[in-house]
């Protein structure tokens, strides 16, 4: 909870007061239905946030990632044109065909990093995968996954839903890079409600709400602070910048989810290949992991080919 106020709501409001020269005036004009759609996503964003969480807990850094991330990634492309009617669009032209590939070329790459998954499962004994991933479920795992995944995938819809957030920003004087901040604050926002009640929920039933202001000498709470805060700035850096990579994506911007999401599970299965949770998998299933990765990068190439050849047509 700590973390995520300064994630959701301390730098989100921040980077906008930065960000937005008239910032004061630009929430003035906001309407309710404008902000409602945004902070609406973000509370389902907030929830996939939850689930996300037990998708490690289940099946490891690397599988886990990579099942909601994947899942996360498709929706989050797919469905923004959809709704705003852009599929056609897409289908017409070479550059929408090709962002298309490539979002085709990264659930292939997904289900092959998926499918190495399935391999470390029928390769390991019991025993053997709980070494590095205490409470391993491969079917709890992928349940949650999808769970967490679809519902992940909303903070690109509050992005679309907030298109008219971020074209007042930009007539308020901020800069097209930024444009996005403002937009934020109420995604975040709404992720920031659901983790709120759901923390409280679990101190007051725990009985741990006194741990907030807990001081002895086995408790070193203004680290626990320092570090719960440092967690959440170093995380708000990743939309930051995302935000700002969405307005430099021409009219596909919707294509730069896919990109983002295909990253974070390329390092995300780096990390869980240094931290040894394929120990013990055979050549095949490491050569097949390799594989899914280098798919997902070449997916990110051919959408960002697309983007650019949308600039000539």
């Amino acid at each position: 909870m700590v973390g995520g106020f300064f994630a959701w709501i301390l730098m989100p409001w921040f980077v906008s007061w930065l960000a937005v020269p008239q910032l004061y005036d630009l929430i003035q004009e906001v309407t309710f239905s404008d902000a409602i759609w945004p902070y609406f996503f973000g509370v389902l964003w907030g929830i996939g946030g939850l689930t996300f969480g037990l998708t490690m807990r289940y099946l490891g850094m690397s599988l886990g990632m990579s099942m909601a991330l994947g899942l996360t990634a498709a929706f989050g492309t797919l469905i923004p044109p959809l709704y705003y009617g852009q599929f056609g669009v897409l289908l017409e032209n070479i550059s929408g065909q090709v962002i298309l590939i490539g979002v085709f070329v990264s659930l292939i790459g997904i289900i092959i990093v998926g499918w190495a998954g399935i391999m470390k499962d029928k390769e390991l004994p019991e025993e053997k995968k709980q070494d590095h991933i205490r409470e391993f479920n491969l079917k709890k795992g992928i349940v949650v996954a999808i769970f967490a995944g679809v519902l992940s995938a909303s903070f690109a819809f509050g992005i679309a839903a907030g298109g008219p957030i971020a074209d007042l920003a930009v007539r308020h004087g901020a800069n097209e890079l930024f444009k996005n901040s403002p937009v934020f604050i109420f995604i975040m926002g709404g992720g920031f409600t659901t983790n709120l009640i759901w923390c409280l929920y679990l101190a007051i039933k725990n009985g741990t709400l006194r741990d907030y202001v807990k001081r002895d000498d086995q408790t070193p709470i203004l680290s626990n602070y320092f570090f719960s805060a440092l967690a959440g700035i170093t995380w708000y850096f990743q939309f930051m910048f995302y935000g700002m990579g969405t307005t430099q994506m021409g009219e596909y911007d919707f294509a730069s989810w896919s990109i983002h999401m295909a990253f974070i599970i390329v390092f995300s299965n780096m990390w869980g290949l240094i931290l040894k949770e394929w120990s013990g998998s055979g050549r095949k299933t490491i050569r097949t992991i390799l594989t899914g990765l280098l798919v997902l990068v070449i997916s990110t190439m051919i959408i960002g080919l697309g983007n650019y050849i949308q600039q000539f047509e």
